[in-house]
């Protein structure tokens, strides 16, 4: 599932394409991938039981941005949004771009073809003045990601409230309240999307091999020193990843098509049972917090 590097790869190379640019039409074609206001919280995706299943409010122009102007595009943690202004005083509204598992949120020049046209769920036709300024483009095999619409900006700040501090920027402090009196595993704690924004299994694992400290350890047992080691380890990789273009290990490329280059860098991280970059020893893997864990007996304390 792509990560923070990731979703900020794709934040800042879709950027150019998009600021400043009007969509002049929008299509969805699988409505289930669409949260739309008024839908259930976790919309129609997975929604098992027909019998309770609610009537999905019928879309309209713009939940999708159509016709809207775009200002911006936001994120926080692993989460897209682009911000979009309509006009006769609709105000600020956000669409929310979620990537799952296979998700991509794809820019495509005028007259430029995706490489695979299957599993697109949404399209957006955009218009810079009346020239064709190209589309974008959400497609999705496995559908573990969405869209999600918000009838204004403050709105999708509200929603945010539930994430904790944006791991690119976090605090020695803000991590420090975060392990007090946690009795997880630091791994199962960093995963956490409540106690810290955008950090994942790749990021996770890497954090606490460059600081030395083992995922199974209880998280309110760090020391000070500590702390404030991984801390700086969590901003500096993921600062690291993001210049990279993220980590491509299946489909992840960004807003242009490039996939990341990270996955060179990968210290241990789906590295089990090789030997140690640092000391040579067997690296372990095991599950930890549903996920698989790879870390150095001898070099994680």
């Amino acid at each position: 599932m792509p990560e923070l590097p990731e979703v900020e790869s794709i934040r800042r190379s879709i950027l150019p394409h998009v600021v400043g640019i009007r969509v002049a039409t929008a299509n969805l074609y699988r409505r289930d991938v669409l949260v739309a206001p008024g839908d259930p919280p976790g919309g129609f995706a997975r929604q098992r039981s027909s019998a309770q299943r609610p009537k999905p409010v019928r879309v309209r122009p713009e939940h999708l941005l159509e016709g809207a102007l775009i200002t911006g595009v936001e994120r926080r943690g692993k989460q897209l949004a682009l911000i979009a202004e309509l006009d006769g005083g609709g105000g600020g509204r956000a669409l929310v771009v979620q990537l799952g598992m296979s998700g991509q949120f794809l820019h495509r020049a005028p007259g430029q073809e995706l490489p695979d046209a299957s599993h697109v769920h949404a399209e957006w036709m955009l218009k810079r003045g009346r020239r064709d300024a190209g589309r974008l483009v959400f497609r999705d095999p496995r559908r573990f990601g969405g869209l999600r619409a918000f009838a204004t900006t403050e709105l999708w700040t509200h929603w945010n409230g539930e994430l904790g501090p944006d791991a690119l920027l976090i605090t020695p402090e803000q991590l420090a309240a975060a392990v007090a009196g946690s009795r997880r595993p630091v791994k199962a704690l960093l995963l956490d999307q409540a106690a810290l924004a955008g950090v994942g299994n790749i990021y996770a694992d890497e954090a606490l091999f460059k600081c030395g400290i083992r995922p199974d350890r209880e998280a309110a047992r760090l020391k000070p020193p500590e702390i404030v080691r991984l801390a700086d380890e969590i901003r500096q990789t993921l600062a690291w990843a993001v210049e990279a273009g993220g980590s491509t290990l299946r489909s992840y490329v960004d807003a242009d098509g490039n996939p990341g280059t990270f996955q060179l860098q990968h210290a241990v991280y789906g590295r089990g049972g090789e030997p140690c970059p640092r000391c040579g020893r067997t690296l372990r893997s095991g599950m930890l917090a549903q996920r698989t864990t790879v870390w150095c007996m001898g070099c994680q304390v």
